[in-house]
């Protein structure tokens, strides 16, 4: 059956961000959007706020990227349709591709192993958020799951044809959200009790890499450390009247805008990049129908 999210309330008063004697209302951040204005402010404010459709080509070659997220994409609706019960010999039918059927095969592999065992109350593609400062932040969860030993486990599926180093993603905005996140907002999933910041372990699952999953478990002086820090970039955002670009040049090799801000031409090679240019998290939401989390 399907997953059911908290309702939240969207807060009266919207940040308000002026630039270039525009006004653009932003009321959600995420972890991608968070990751871009860390990564170059400009970046995010042709994205978020200007909302710029610009064509650039992200990472080369251009069709195989694209067949491969597309693929990704996919792959992560056929976990979600087993964790919601469709048998697993049905949805091998599915998996059509080369890499779609290396994938699905490894994850069979995987949910027949231990640590795939222990886990039950699986819940997939579950959406949370809570108020960060004037911004609501929401996260969307591959999967949550309770564990025997009484953890709950963020898996993240990833089908990077690369592995990234585990001490890249532990920097990550991605890891820092999502398990502070849970931490915040996770509590009716807990008989209406917060979760101990010291229950919590994000895993990122490598659909090529099955065996080398990268962990990432957790404790209350990091829980504190990230939620500082979310607020404190919320309030940068809020206050910005500027997005610089970044001074990280190497970065714009694989942003679709770096011709529009004279940075070349020339997009970087996908397998390299594909850290650096996931794309922003689709959070297809009904407010009416979701609980409410309070302020």
């Amino acid at each position: 059956m399907l997953q059911i999210i908290p309702k939240l309330r969207i807060p009266a008063g919207k940040p308000v961000l002026w630039h270039n004697r525009r006004m653009t209302d932003l009321t959600v951040l995420s972890q991608a959007s968070l990751q871009d204005y860390y990564d170059c402010p400009r970046r995010f404010e042709l994205r978020y706020l200007q909302k710029l459709q610009y064509p650039a080509i992200e990472i080369e070659p251009a069709v195989e990227n694209e067949k491969h997220q597309k693929e990704g994409e996919y792959f992560h609706r056929l976990i979600q349709q087993f964790v919601i019960g469709l048998p697993a010999a049905q949805i091998e039918k599915l998996a059509n591709t080369d890499n779609l059927r290396r994938w699905w095969n490894n994850f069979v592999e995987f949910k027949g192993s231990t640590d795939f065992k222990k886990l039950h109350n699986l819940k997939a593609e579950l959406t949370l958020s809570a108020p960060l400062g004037g911004f609501r932040l929401l996260a969307k969860y591959d999967l949550l799951a309770f564990g025997t030993d009484e953890k709950i486990y963020i898996y993240d599926w990833k089908t990077y044809r690369k592995r990234p180093q585990a001490e890249r993603l532990a920097l990550r905005w991605q890891t820092r959200v999502y398990r502070a996140l849970l931490a915040q907002a996770g509590a009716h999933l807990n008989n209406g009790k917060p979760f101990d910041p010291e229950r919590i372990e994000m895993i990122y699952w490598f659909a090529d890499f099955p065996a080398e999953s990268a962990r990432f478990p957790y404790t209350r002086a990091q829980f504190q450390r990230d939620w500082d820090g979310l607020l404190k970039i919320a309030d940068e955002i809020s206050a910005a009247t500027a997005f610089p670009k970044t001074d990280q040049v190497s970065k714009c090799s694989y942003c679709p805008y770096r011709s529009f801000c004279n940075r070349g031409v020339q997009a970087g090679d996908g397998a390299d990049a594909e850290l650096e240019v996931e794309a922003e998290e689709s959070f297809d939401i009904n407010f009416e129908q979701i609980g409410e989390i309070e302020f």
